[in-house]
């Protein structure tokens, strides 16, 4: 029997180790084991996650486009501000993971509790300052994005509504980067899908069966926010599914894990924030060409996204494998999982460019058949196709930088790349 110290055992057996006794193993002998396949055993549930919020998303415009035009622009001005608040959280989601993630792989199981409930905490604050702010300014920024008359009575009621749930949907994300810190992005698969799932039922029932109009769609979004949050929180505390553990009794603050997620959380926060304010000059600048060219940057950046989202799952996989390895003083493990997943993520890119290159007009189509749109867009994806394997690495490279701990190398990599453009 190997009766070196824990921490200066072999990483397969650190974590078989009798001082082990949680019944939930962590899984970060697994990974180590096979980097490769940990890659995708991470990716696959985010991209699938995604194509399903994808689905959500037209199916929702479809029911309220089915309202009249007046509804539908009430939603398009409520989006930016919704896309601003969840960015914000995926941001400090980014820190909770990276901080989970790294103390796991220290074999530092208190300390990844500790992080989780410091992140839990965070996000409950941050929840109940932008719910607050939203409640509070409603009328004044909808008003600022340009809506007015009918179309700003229509967006006032329908935030009323959906902007308590913030609060919902930051905690789910919350939850959702603990997971994945501790390498289960499976389970907030099944639980966020179940919740999207659920909004595309309730849509119709309560937007057309009560007679609730736009309101009706967003009471559906709370609603399964709502549900999503109870399903969270009985996986945690109540089956206690977790491989961290959450005891807020026992609680102590420590201003080195606070720091150690916001040290990450907050430059991509940022980066989000700079993103969000950087498409809306973009669409500023488009719009001076008229609304044909503003319409054809929309449907390009919906052809866009086929490409962004499989890249951005990959990429949201490094935050984890790079932190657990980086814990665990696997740096040879880090190197290989970064050059395995950059690799293929600018194959994909390659791949996914030519099929623009080749078929852009075809794709347009789908989304209009207004011959000035169309051309418009098939331009814009012909020409960035040329960017998308710079692009993959550089949304990889900036969430490796967050697996490390540092975020300030990822926010200047999206400064420069906003700022440039």
């Amino acid at each position: 029997m190997d009766t070196a110290p824990v921490w200066r055992q072999p990483i397969a057996r650190r974590w078989s180790h009798p001082l082990n006794t949680h019944d939930k193993q962590s899984r970060v002998a697994d990974f180590v084991a096979d980097p490769r396949k940990a890659v995708w055993t991470l990716a696959v549930p985010m991209m699938t996650g995604m194509l399903i919020q994808t689905l959500y998303n037209i199916t929702d415009m479809i029911f309220v486009g089915r309202l009249g035009g007046e509804q539908v622009a009430a939603l398009t001005f409520c989006m930016p501000i919704s896309f601003f608040a969840i960015g914000i959280t995926f941001g400090l989601g980014s820190g909770a993971t990276s901080a989970v993630a790294r103390f796991i792989g220290a074999d530092d199981k208190a300390s990844a509790d500790n992080a989780a409930e410091h992140a839990i905490l965070i996000g409950l604050c941050v929840g109940l300052v932008i719910v607050a702010a939203a409640l509070a300014y409603k009328e004044s920024i909808l008003g600022l994005l340009g809506a007015e008359g009918d179309v700003l009575a229509l967006a006032i009621d329908y935030f009323t509504i959906v902007s308590p749930g913030f609060l919902f949907t930051i905690l789910n994300v919350t939850f959702r980067s603990i997971l994945s810190g501790e390498g289960d992005t499976r389970t907030p698969l099944l639980l966020q899908g179940s919740g999207t799932i659920l909004n595309i039922i309730l849509d119709p029932l309560f937007i057309f069966g009560l007679d609730m109009g736009i309101r009706g769609a967003a009471t559906a979004t709370v609603v399964s926010q709502g549900m999503v949050l109870l399903a969270f929180l009985g996986y945690i505390f109540v089956r206690r599914g977790t491989y961290v553990e959450l005891h807020f009794g026992a609680f102590r603050p420590s201003a080195r894990i606070a720091g150690d997620i916001l040290r990450v959380g907050l430059p991509a926060s940022a980066g989000m924030v700079i993103m969000s304010v950087g498409s809306m000059f973009y669409n500023r600048i488009v719009s001076t060409f008229g609304a044909d060219a503003v319409a054809g940057l929309g449907v390009g950046g919906r052809m866009d996204s086929v490409f962004f989202m499989p890249i951005f799952a990959l990429a949201m996989s490094q935050v984890t494998l790079v932190g657990m390895f980086h814990g665990a003083g696997r740096v040879d493990l880090v190197r290989q999982t970064v050059v395995y997943t950059a690799s293929r993520a600018a194959l994909f890119a390659v791949f996914v460019g030519g099929l623009y290159w080749v078929f852009a007009e075809q794709a347009a189509r789908v989304f209009t058949d207004e011959p000035a749109i169309i051309d418009v867009a098939t331009q814009y994806i012909r020409t960035l196709c040329f960017a998308f394997p710079f692009i993959s690495i550089g949304i990889i490279t900036g969430r490796v930088f967050q697996g490390l701990g540092r975020g300030m190398p990822g926010l200047l990599i999206t400064l420069l790349r906003v700022a440039l453009i």
